[in-house]
């Protein structure tokens, strides 16, 4: 080590993700009981360390891996952390990332091995230290995003109904939308398919399955909605 560097003294940084959902209407996010001290009981965003020879994004996308058994998530960095008291246990800078994942594709038996229970945004409880701040940092980051960004595709299995595209966008804007300029523009968009098949649970006379066409999009990826 440069012995310049021994001047100064040295923090820990660490990452912690916010992975989100989308379930029976809701946006939710996955979070769990603290299993050590200090917050030790208390309702947390699941993170780790960053190793000596890790990049951030490495370093989440390993604890995003661990955390739910799955690779090539949607992964955006939402902000550093680094109030000098934020964590009573070291000084400690944290680095966010919020996750959008389908629930459907969530391992049950990881979900159970580390605690963990998904909770609707708009109940989620006190959680350790500034998780909140970083919560609502990602859900603006998200609305943002929202409209010119496919990102609602990620919270869905790879075929849905326009309904449940709409729900999905509903539950992320906060807000309601006109069905009928939403299909519209939705039909407008050459990557959003139609598929030959038929999705019967929603409704007596079934409502048609369609697809997000990612190599269409990435030809021409040009999204308003």
């Amino acid at each position: 080590m440069v012995a310049y560097y021994n001047e100064y003294s040295k923090v820990f940084v660490s990452v912690d993700c916010i992975v989100f959902g989308f379930e029976e209407g809701h946006l939710r996010i996955l979070i769990g009981r603290r299993k050590m001290d200090p917050g030790r009981g208390e309702w947390s965003l699941y993170g780790g360390f960053v190793g000596d020879n890790e990049s951030l994004n490495d370093a989440a996308n390993r604890v995003l891996h661990d955390l739910t058994g799955m690779t090539g998530i949607y992964m955006k960095q939402g902000g550093a952390y680094g109030e000098v008291n934020r964590d009573p246990g070291d000084r400690v800078i944290s680095v966010a990332y919020w996750a959008l994942i389908n629930v459907k594709d969530y391992d049950e038996h990881l979900r159970e091995q580390y605690g963990l229970e998904w909770v609707n945004i708009d109940e989620l409880p006190k959680l350790y230290s500034d998780h909140n701040k970083m919560v609502a940092k990602a859900l603006r980051m998200m609305r943002k995003r929202l409209s010119t960004e496919p990102i609602s595709f990620n919270l869905l299995p790879e075929l849905f109904t326009l309904t449940q595209l709409q729900n999905v966008y509903e539950a992320i804007g906060g807000e309601e939308v006109d069905k009928r300029n939403f299909r519209k523009r939705i039909k407008d968009m050459d990557f959003v398919e139609k598929t030959d098949k038929i999705d019967k649970k929603s409704s007596k006379r079934g409502a048609a399955l369609y697809r997000f066409n990612e190599e269409s999009f990435s030809e021409d990826p040009n999204f308003k909605l």
